[in-house]
């Protein structure tokens, strides 16, 4: 009867403490609830492809001329002829399947050519891809602005480069300007695009684009771009980052920034005065032990310590 007794208490025992531990585990996850993952949006059509900016004369002239930006990165300065017969003559800083662009005042035509005017590409990566981003902007009720643009290798003969669109109707924007593109067949067929061979059935993307120059520097792709804008340009602009699949989120002060896909992109709302390219950070193909600062013209590019570098522009006078 004794050992019986003994048996009983001690099941009640375990009993207790079970219930006790259960109790103890519900509570604790009551008061330090899981904070809930934003949710994922569809797969990723489009990625930042390049960016550029309207700086002043003589910061443009000192890009164009400086030294050091040829050991950085694989830079080209070059005059390009696209549809139309329109020419632009831009500063290039290109990576593995990102670059950016540099004009002065004035190389562009029309309001894209003044101070503080920038603009954004984001490409896709497979075929057919383009097609479903721009189903995607319909279905939020805009209606594209689709255009083809071309290259001229210098014969005169056009030679279709890349399809795109805008999200907002021609001409309404006020500095800034954000399209999507998917390279042409074409394109990739002629030699003097150099361009490479695909990786996999309908490549279209940004690393066969371009070419393998950049092992030979320090600069390898640009990791994030700050730039700034009317509030009307980075109203019109979210709906096709969204569409392309980035997470799009509020900065404090105005403006929106959007992640995934490898670069980060900032756009500030702010008044025209104010406009213009702000910041662009690169990764490095190897760290560099040494820190390195370079003046040029009215911006300052700051190399390493470690693998990355951040070349920022002077306000506006």
């Amino acid at each position: 009867m004794l050992l019986r007794r003994k048996l009983r208490m001690v099941m009640a025992l375990v009993v207790a403490l079970a219930a006790a531990l259960v109790w103890a585990v519900q509570g604790s996850a009551r008061a330090a609830p899981v904070e809930e993952e934003e949710p994922s949006p569809e797969r990723q059509l489009l990625f930042y492809n390049h960016a550029y900016g309207v700086v002043d004369r003589e910061t443009a002239d000192a890009v164009e001329h400086s030294a050091y930006l040829r050991d950085f990165a694989n830079f080209q300065v070059r005059t390009t002829t696209g549809s139309d017969g329109r020419t632009w003559k831009g500063r290039y800083l290109m990576g593995r399947e990102t670059y950016f662009e540099l004009f002065g005042v004035g190389d562009l035509e029309g309001k894209d050519g003044a101070f503080g005017s920038t603009g954004t590409a984001l490409s896709v990566e497979r075929a057919g891809d383009l097609a479903t981003v721009n189903q995607r902007v319909r279905d939020l009720g805009i209606t594209p602005t689709e255009f083809l643009q071309t290259r001229d290798f210098g014969d005169g003969v056009p030679v279709p480069w890349f399809d795109g669109f805008f999200a907002f109707p021609a001409n309404e924007y006020d500095s800034f300007g954000a399209w999507s593109m998917e390279y042409r067949p074409e394109y990739f067929a002629d030699p003097r695009g150099r361009t490479e061979p695909p990786n996999y059935p309908g490549d279209v993307g940004r690393e066969r684009y371009l070419n393998d120059e950049y092992r030979d520097h320090r600069m390898r792709d640009v990791t994030s771009i700050h730039l700034a804008m009317s509030r009307r340009d980075v109203t019109s602009t979210e709906p096709l980052l969204r569409a392309g699949g980035f997470v799009v989120k509020d900065v404090p002060g105005g403006g929106i920034v959007a992640v995934r896909g490898g670069t980060t992109i900032r756009l500030d709302a702010t008044t025209r005065e104010q406009a213009g390219l702000k910041k662009i950070t690169f990764a490095l193909n190897e760290p560099v032990k040494q820190r390195h600062t370079e003046r040029i013209g009215r911006s300052t590019l700051v190399v390493g310590q470690g693998a990355t570098a951040t070349w920022t522009f002077d306000a506006p006078e």
